[in-house]
């Protein structure tokens, strides 16, 4: 189908101009700093914005048509012709607008959320699917309540297969974007801590995720880490498929090897595959895809070939060649103790390194139960790592439990990034292996400039 202003007319009767046209309808923004063409304008209200004053722009910019809260003032330099629909709300109009056009275009709808992990393994999916299918997936972090929607709205009409990553920071969220994206396949990557300022515990985090089944379709699939206790009530529920370490799961992974920058590993039919990214979290991210491929009738050869095509989200534990032959791992992104953990022992693996150093920063979003959750880090380093250094006030308490439980570990502890790079340009050698990990705004990015030629 093509998107016109016909067909917007459809579903929003209340309008003015020449709404009722067939005007084509190539995208749709938010944003009137970025040029468009032939785009529909859906002005948002924010709590220090708001869009409906910057429809001016947005008509110089390219807009044909535009979305409109009914209850504000058509402002008179608008044009009597230009297409307008008016809504109560406007990011509900979107949200509206987007459910509709995902029914009429009628992918298949893999929805991915989880604590960590969503975005590589939306990467998974999509790379598995590629070579196959027409897809289209979440882009960068669009995948709240206006991200996904404009997601939706941005996929070809010949979209075979639609790939969304759903986030969230309160109850309620993911079930939003699910009855907006109604997911034949519905993917619970793990339970970690990330938002359990809001969400209170693991348990209301497990619950909030959970919420990604409101609009999982009749016969769908869910797919979720069956090492995770706490999604164990829903093993009981038709469609579930379990992955994880544990013989138990119905995707069962065992014999995983690293070597280079490559994990290769088993699943429980025999079958071996490999990916271009190293520890034992990303081979159960992997697997989700693997366990989707073959339910859309795919060959292990071809499931094969689009993990080796796979190109990750930036920032994902990237390896990267340092000054005189070191490698950096930039796991920057985000963070959370299970990540931070994860990647941890990633890094300890890694036996071809005489010299590992982890750099931590701060994880953000943790309220009450910041110190407590930073300290659970600290199990995870022993006398495998050489260096640790953290970075940040709240990150302190993983280098004081460090320091009482191994005397022989050089550890540093500062509260800003300044002082880093002059402790650890002198370790950079052929043997040594660099962490950067730490939640998105300490900006760990930074250290990779530093760090490399």
């Amino acid at each position: 189908m093509k998107m016109t202003t016909e067909w917007i007319h459809r579903h929003f009767p209340s309008a003015r101009g020449v709404a009722s046209e067939s005007i084509e309808i190539k995208n749709v923004f938010t944003d009137t700093r970025k040029k468009t063409d032939k785009g529909l304008f859906v002005p948002i209200r924010g709590d220090r914005f708001d869009g409906h004053e910057f429809l001016k722009d947005a008509i110089e910019g390219g807009a044909v048509a535009a979305l409109w809260d009914e209850k504000i003032d058509v402002p008179s330099y608008v044009p009597n012709d230009f297409p307008l629909f008016f809504v109560d709300d406007t990011i509900i109009g979107l949200q509206q607008l987007a459910h509709v056009y995902r029914k009429e275009v009628n992918p298949k709808v893999i929805g991915v959320t989880g604590s960590n992990g969503k975005t590589t393994t939306k990467d998974f999916v999509d790379a598995v699917l590629a070579p196959s299918f027409k897809t289209h997936k979440t882009d960068g972090n669009f995948n709240n309540h206006i991200g996904l929607p404009l997601t939706i709205l941005a996929m070809p009409a010949s979209t075979e297969v639609l790939v969304l990553e759903m986030g969230m920071n309160h109850f309620g969220e993911i079930e939003n974007l699910s009855f907006i994206a109604e997911p034949d396949f519905a993917v619970i990557t793990n339970i970690g801590e990330s938002h359990i300022e809001f969400l209170g515990s693991r348990e209301g985090i497990a619950q909030a995720k959970s919420e990604i089944l409101a609009g999982l379709r009749d016969g769908g699939t869910l797919l979720l880490d069956g090492d995770e206790p706490l999604l164990a009530p829903l093993h009981t529920r038709e469609g579930v498929v379990s992955c994880g370490f544990d013989q138990k799961n119905e995707c069962f992974l065992s014999n995983i090897q690293m070597s280079g920058s490559t994990t290769t590993f088993t699943i429980n039919d025999g079958e071996s595959y490999s990916i271009h990214l190293l520890g034992k979290h990303n081979v159960k991210n992997a697997s989700f895809a693997i366990v989707i491929g073959k339910a859309l009738g795919m060959d292990p050869s071809d499931i094969q070939q689009g993990l080796n095509e796979m190109t990750l989200t930036g920032m994902r534990f990237e390896l990267i060649e340092g000054k005189n032959g070191a490698h950096i791992v930039n796991d920057a992104y985000n963070a959370s103790p299970t990540s931070m953990r994860a990647s941890i022992e990633v890094i300890k693996d890694l036996n071809q390194y005489s010299r590992k150093i982890l750099i931590l920063g701060d994880i953000f979003e943790l309220g009450a139960q910041s110190e407590e959750m930073h300290r659970s880090v600290a199990p995870s380093i022993d006398s495998s790592i050489d260096v640790l250094i953290t970075v940040g006030d709240e990150s302190a308490v993983i280098a004081e439990e460090v320091k009482k439980h191994h005397e022989d570990l050089d550890v540093y502890s500062y509260s800003t990034k300044e002082d880093v790079s002059a402790v650890v340009q002198p370790m950079l050698q052929q043997d040594t292996i660099v962490l950067l990990k730490a939640s998105r705004l300490m900006a760990f990015e930074s250290f990779v400039e530093e760090f490399t030629d």
